[in-house]
């Protein structure tokens, strides 16, 4: 029989009983937010599943409607208004056809010039409903990353490699829900007077 040489490392064994390393005996911390250095969130998760995500959201999609229909109210009447210009041509003069014609092409344009405005104005409206999200969540944010001694909050979709544990998204949502509800409660453009 041969033995082999082993060498005992001077490594010590932690000890199962003691407190967990960061936190000493007796010592509390707030549950619900991990214990980590860094915690990840995802940020479109975070706005679209908060209630005031959501109510923007409807709000964008009424909005939309609003502007859909009024597109094809107006693309009813710019063919009508084509067909009729098509069957008068025969009795028009070249000239004066031509001039209606300039005069018809144009105000299509500007038609679709101003509900491209439109159209732009309600994504503006979300933009600024998204960064007044974030500007009015970045205290509630900034509280649970104290409370789990983390140092930065990540973009969940940029980290490589993390545990479930690190990703805040779904109690950051529950938080901010908490406090800022779907946002009309703190906007007083809202408030009766």
């Amino acid at each position: 029989m041969q033995v082999q040489n082993t060498q005992v490392s001077n490594t010590q064994v932690p000890n199962p009983q003691a407190a967990p390393l960061g936190f000493g005996v007796g010592e509390s911390f707030p549950l619900g937010a991990p214990q980590t250095g860094l915690l990840t969130i995802q940020s479109d998760r975070l706005y679209a599943e908060s209630a005031f995500g959501r109510r923007v959201a409807r709000e964008l999609e009424a909005e939309g409607a609003v502007l859909t229909a009024e597109n094809r109210r107006i693309e009813a009447q710019l063919r009508a208004e084509e067909l009729d210009l098509t069957e008068r041509r025969a009795d028009m003069d070249p000239e004066a056809f031509r001039a209606l014609a300039n005069a018809f092409d144009e105000k299509v344009q500007e038609t679709r010039r101003d509900q491209q405005r439109k159209l732009n104005q309600i994504n503006q409206m979300g933009e600024a409903a998204r960064r007044d999200f974030f500007a009015a969540s970045l205290p509630i944010l900034q509280q649970i990353m104290r409370e789990s001694g983390a140092g930065a909050i990540l973009e969940h979709a940029t980290v490589f490699l993390s545990a479930d544990a690190a990703d805040v998204t779904d109690l950051a949502i529950a938080r901010i829900d908490e406090v800022l509800g779907d946002g009309l409660q703190n906007d007083p453009s809202t408030t009766d007077e």
